[in-house]
């Protein structure tokens, strides 16, 4: 019977897939309205497997969100390869527990390769450590949790035993555009986002190099590749150098961008890039595979073992290198394997092609909306688009008719001050096609609402 469920579930997954070109991008209401079928008391008896299956599949998989597809292009998230896809499912299968070697010898080997190709392939230090994580908000807690302790244990100061209580100030450097999730990260770690120093940044939200304050070995700077709205990177190299000088830490929160330095043609973003101490990422969003899946790497091992490291007299430590010591979890999925399955399946070549296809199509979209007359508020380094429709109200009524509208789906954003749609290319599955059905839905809406403003 297991085994009937497994295809079941594949046949159904398939044709979830298959559908994706032509259905609505967002579920429609009545699909959504459908989800109140789900909203019934636990029964007292069991029911079939197949039956609660084929009951998942009908009510649920209508209003799900087509991001797997090729015309979605919100939050930045990017679908699933293959290969990630049917790694997932194979890893659903095994049910392993990826926390101890012992508990999962192939996912601690897989993250072991993995972690080699992904420091060549990102360009960082090939001795540094890495986390396999939930996503780049995990990621920047756990690199920035390495380095509280190792700042503190510069003053002498046990954090892991002593905790926060008396210990010596850490000051916190971000730039104004920092993400949110550093600011939840810091939060989490007791280091106050009340207390963050934060920097002035340009008109592309890059933080500006003269503005940063005195660094000294007591200092955690945090730095940005990639913004979440315009794709900037900040000045990498000169504060690296800058930091290096004074003894500070360097973090780098590169949730997509990081995936630059894969590509001979993006990697002039990310230099100096290798200079820092810690780096964050996602690989669900432009790695894609599925969620959840982030990283975190640490210079120096030892940092990132100190900070997330526990013992107990049952946990068997058998193998070079057990995963719990270097992630919040103990427990958890064996997500390497994914992140194995897409690296081994588009090497270097498929890798740089993908980004840079993506990139190739954001700048299209760009060029081809200014031609229309339409703002562009960003310089399109990336994969990142912010278009700005004459003004705030514009904006917002262009933004609802493309996702009421179905056949495309992008998020709105503010952007110093200004309303925009915000169109964030980082999927495999997008096409020249998808693009030219996009920029169609969204010259319509655009002279949709002009006839009636």
């Amino acid at each position: 019977m297991p085994q009937h469920i497994l295809i079941d579930a594949a046949q159904r997954g398939e044709q979830f897939l298959s559908a994706l070109p032509d259905r609505s991008v967002y579920p429609t209401a009545e699909a959504l309205e459908g989800l109140s079928a789900f909203d019934v008391p636990l029964q007292e008896e069991p029911v079939d497997p197949a039956q609660v299956l084929e009951e998942l599949d009908s009510i649920g998989s209508p209003a799900t969100v087509a991001s797997p597809g090729g015309r979605y292009f919100g939050f930045v998230i990017g679908g699933t390869l293959p290969a990630a896809q049917g790694a997932s499912v194979l890893a659903a299968a095994w049910d392993q527990n990826a926390g101890l070697e012992m508990t999962s010898p192939v996912s601690s080997a897989l993250e072991r390769v993995a972690s080699g190709w992904l420091l060549s392939v990102l360009g960082l230090p090939e001795s540094a450590a890495t986390g396999f994580v939930t996503g780049a908000t995990q990621g920047n807690f756990t690199a920035l949790a390495a380095a509280r302790h190792a700042l503190l244990s510069r003053a002498d100061w046990d954090v892991e035993e002593q905790g926060l209580y008396g210990a010596p100030e850490i000051k916190v450097v971000v730039g104004e555009e920092v993400h949110v999730s550093v600011l939840k990260a810091v939060s989490m770690l007791g280091l106050g986002r009340g207390r963050l120093t934060k920097v002035p940044v340009d008109d592309q939200g890059r933080i500006r190099a003269d503005q940063v304050p005195e660094l000294d070995d007591m200092t955690l700077l945090c730095l940005q590749s990639g913004n979440v709205n315009s794709g900037a990177f900040d000045p990498l190299e000169e504060l690296c150098q800058k930091a290096e000088g004074a003894g500070a830490w360097v973090h780098v929160d590169g949730a997509f961008g990081l995936w630059a330095n894969a590509t001979a043609k993006y990697a002039h973003l990310l230099t100096g890039v290798e200079l820092a101490d810690s780096w964050a990422t996602d690989a669900h969003k432009w790695l894609n595979v599925p969620y959840d899946s982030g990283l975190c790497f640490v210079r120096n091992p030892e940092d990132l073992v100190a900070a997330m490291s526990s013992t107990a007299a049952y946990l068997v430590e058998l193998g070079p290198r057990q995963p719990f010591h270097f992630t919040p979890e103990l427990s958890r999925r064996a997500r390497g394997m994914e992140i194995w399955a897409a690296l081994r399946s588009l090497g270097r070549q498929g890798l740089a092609e993908m980004f840079e296809r993506n990139c190739d199509q954001a700048r299209r979209m760009a060029e081809a909306l200014t031609a229309r007359g339409i703002e562009i508020l960003n310089e399109v380094v990336l994969n990142q688009v912010l278009a700005r429709f004459g003004n705030d109200d514009r904006t917002v009524q262009v933004m609802k008719h493309i996702q009421a509208g179905g056949e495309v789906w992008a998020s709105d954003t503010v952007w110093q001050g200004k309303r925009a749609l915000r169109l964030s290319v980082s999927s495999w599955a997008t096409t020249d096609d998808d693009v030219d059905r996009t920029l169609r839905a969204i010259f319509e809406a655009h002279d949709l609402v002009k006839a009636t403003t």
